[in-house]
């Protein structure tokens, strides 16, 4: 197997009561890292990620920061086993940029998780005050996806797959796109069990609140590449990591296009950091060619380091 590959990162919505659990009793490089996200925020984040309840752990304010938390143990164990692997790209499914942005360096451990747990903070709030929603179109031409969503007057939130759009905004606006799917040769339309409207116009206070946050925020040029959702490129300097990290939160996630990309500069080895192996089940359906490897627990760290040692 290549010694160079590309590391992803999870997004809201993967994440599992027990994540990291098997790893911080396995190894004590992870019980540090899970003792410094407590020390760091003053809160047993530790207790809501091993214990739940399942509700506590989805709430945006707790899932952000405990997957930015799981995907960096997880990281960090994957290069204590395999010290001669090269990582040459990182990236990260919407939460998961800010994740992939720590892992290169821009920020720092601390630093990036408490950005993150504002974020969070910052959308559910946006959630709350709200009444929005989300749906997956399935099966559907992109400009037919486009076309319904400005018809209904919500937003494209996710481009996550060939087939497989995200559209989000107000709950009448997305009752109205998944009754009129079919109309427009989408297979399916199926509402999603989130809290509110992400990456769409009514995370706009979110945005609001963030930019002031990352504008502070003591960022640097990561050691290498990281991707975009919002631009769907690597970024350039540290004025754009904070444009695209704030514009990302109403923004769409171009992920489509982000791995399109990756893979265009040559890259056929990608590592899924996180839970639930969503990144690559969308792998699957944008290029079935590429080799992705998920790593969430001990096993498959296990199972991760035997395919990458031979």
């Amino acid at each position: 197997m290549a010694n160079k590959v590309v590391v992803l990162f999870s997004g809201q919505g993967a994440q599992k009561v027990g994540m990291g659990k098997d790893l911080v009793e396995a190894f004590p490089v992870a019980k540090e890292l899970f003792d410094k996200a407590d020390a760091a925020l003053d809160r047993s984040l530790s207790s809501v990620i091993f214990e739940g309840p399942d509700e506590e752990l989805t709430r945006t304010g707790n899932c952000q920061p405990a997957l930015y938390l799981h995907g960096l143990t997880c990281l960090e164990l994957l290069k204590q086993r395999l010290p001669e692997l090269e990582i040459v790209t990182a990236a990260g499914l919407s939460l998961g940029e800010f994740t992939a942005h720590a892992a290169a360096g821009t920020f720092s451990f601390e630093e990036g998780l408490k950005i993150v747990e504002q974020r969070g903070s910052f959308m559910e709030a946006a959630c709350d005050s709200t009444e929005g929603a989300m749906a997956a179109m399935i099966g559907g031409d992109e400009e037919a996806v486009k076309a319904l969503a400005a018809d209904s007057d919500v937003d494209v939130a996710n481009y996550n797959a060939i087939g497989q759009i995200v559209v989000s905004g107000s709950a009448e606006g997305v009752d109205h796109a998944v009754a009129r799917a079919k109309e427009r040769g989408i297979r399916m339309a199926k509402k999603l069990k989130v809290a509110g409207a992400y990456h769409s116009r009514l995370m706009q206070s979110a945005q609001d609140k963030l930019s002031p946050v990352l504008a502070e925020a003591a960022i640097q040029m990561p050691s290498i590449p990281v991707y975009s959702n919002y631009k769907a490129s690597a970024v350039v300097d540290t004025a754009e990591i904070r444009e695209t990290l704030e514009k990302q939160v109403t923004g769409s996630v171009r992920w489509t296009e982000s791995m399109q990309a990756i893979i265009a500069e040559g890259h056929t080895t990608f590592i899924e950091l996180g839970p639930a192996k969503v990144l690559a089940g969308l792998m699957g359906r944008i290029d079935k060619k590429v080799t992705v490897i998920s790593i969430d627990d001990v096993e498959s760290l296990e199972a991760a380091v035997s395919i990458l040692s031979e």
